[in-house]
C-alpha cells in the first residue's frame, strides 16, 4: 500500500464501529419510540456507506491498465475519497448543523436520557476501538513526522479519509454525551442542541481539511516528500549516475511513475549506456516496489 499503513484494515475496523453503533441506536430507537435516536441511527447507516465506497474505490484501483487508461486506475480511489468527504461535510456536518438550529429554535426536554447516554458510551468505545486499529496503520506510514505533518504529506487518501472520519466521529460522540449529560442534569433542553451544533461544526472542519488533501491527488502530487528524497539518494549513490539533473515522480494511488533526467557515466557506447539505464531502472524498482512505470532520460554526448 502506498505509504505503508493498511487501509483496509483501517476501513474494515470503522465499518464494523459504525455498524455497532448504527444496531445499538436502533436497538434504542425501537424501545424508546425516539424520532431524534431513528435519525441518528440513519446517520450511523450512512457513515457505514461511505466505508464501503471507499473499499469500492480501492477494488476500482487495482484494476489493470487498458488502452483507454494506460497508466492505471490507481487514481480511482481518489475520486471516491473526494465523495466520502463530501458526504462527511453534508449528511454529517450540515445535517448536524440544522438539527442544532431547529433544537435551539424548538427546544424539548431530552425523553429517556439514560438510553442516550448509555449508547453514546457504547458508541465511544466502539470508535476508540476503531481509531486505535487506525492509528496502528498511520504510525506504520508517518515515521518520524507527527500526525499533522502525515496528514498533509500522505499520498494515502483513503487512510487520510478514515483518520479525519474516525477522529471527528470520536470527539463528536464525547461532545454528545457532555451536552446529553448536561441537559439531563440542568433539565436545559439548550445543552443539546449547543452540543449537535458544535459536533456539525466539528464535522464541517474535518470534512474540509480532508477535501482539500484528496483535491490536491486528484490533481496530481508527487510521491511523500520523504519517500523522493529516498529516491534521490539512491540515484545519486548508483555508481552508473554521474549526476541527477531533475526527478519528477506522479503518486497514481498506491503505484508510482518517475521520470528521470541524469548524467550517464557511460558516454561512448549507445549498448553500453542502454545497459546502464536498464540496470539503474530494474534496481529502482527493486528497492521501490511501489514504482509500476519509470522513464529515463540520459543527457550524455554521444561520439
Amino acid at each position: 500500500m502506498a505509504g505503508g499503513g493498511d487501509s483496509t484494515r483501517a476501513i474494515l475496523f470503522a465499518l464494523g464501529a459504525n455498524f455497532a453503533i448504527a444496531v445499538a441506536k436502533g436497538v434504542a430507537a425501537f424501545f424508546t419510540g425516539s424520532s431524534a435516536m431513528l435519525a441518528e441511527t440513519v446517520h450511523s447507516l450512512a457513515d457505514c456507506g461511505n466505508q464501503l465506497l471507499l473499499l469500492l474505490g480501492m477494488r476500482q484501483a487495482r484494476k489493470p491498465p487498458s488502452p483507454d487508461y494506460p497508466l492505471g486506475y490507481g487514481k480511482a480511489i481518489y475520486f471516491w475519497s473526494f465523495l466520502v468527504a463530501v458526504m462527511l461535510f453534508t449528511v454529517g456536518g450540515m445535517f448536524s448543523l440544522y438539527e442544532g438550529i431547529h433544537k435551539l429554535q424548538h427546544p424539548e426536554q431530552i425523553k429517556h436520557w439514560y438510553w442516550a447516554a448509555g449508547v453514546l458510551t457504547f458508541g465511544i468505545i466502539a470508535e476508540a476501538v476503531s481509531m486505535r486499529a487506525c492509528l496502528v496503520e498511520v504510525n506504520k506510514a508517518r515515521g518520524g513526522r507527527n500526525l499533522w505533518q502525515w496528514f498533509r504529506e500522505s499520498r494515502q487518501a483513503e487512510l487520510v479519509v478514515i483518520f479525519g472520519e474516525d477522529l471527528a466521529a470520536l470527539f463528536g460522540l464525547v461532545f454528545a454525551l457532555i451536552a446529553v449529560l448536561l441537559a439531563a442534569v440542568t433539565g436545559n433542553p439548550l445543552w443539546d442542541a449547543i452540543g449537535t451544533i458544535t459536533i456539525g461544526a466539528l464535522l464541517i472542519v474535518v470534512a474540509v481539511f480532508v477535501a482539500i488533501e484528496v483535491k490536491a491527488m486528484l490533481i496530481g502530487q508527487s510521491v511523500d516528500p520523504a519517500r523522493q528524497q529516498q529516491m534521490r539518494e539512491f540515484l545519486d549513490a548508483r555508481p552508473e549516475i554521474n549526476q541527477v539533473i531533475s526527478l519528477i515522480t506522479l503518486q497514481l494511488g498506491n503505484e508510482v511513475l518517475v521520470s528521470v533526467q541524469a548524467h550517464m557515466r557511460e558516454e561512448h557506447s549507445v549498448a553500453a549506456l542502454t545497459e546502464q539505464i536498464n540496470t539503474v531502472e530494474r534496481a529502482l524498482k527493486q528497492s521501490f516496489p511501489e514504482v509500476r512505470w519509470s522513464f529515463f532520460e540520459p543527457d550524455v554526448k554521444m561520439d
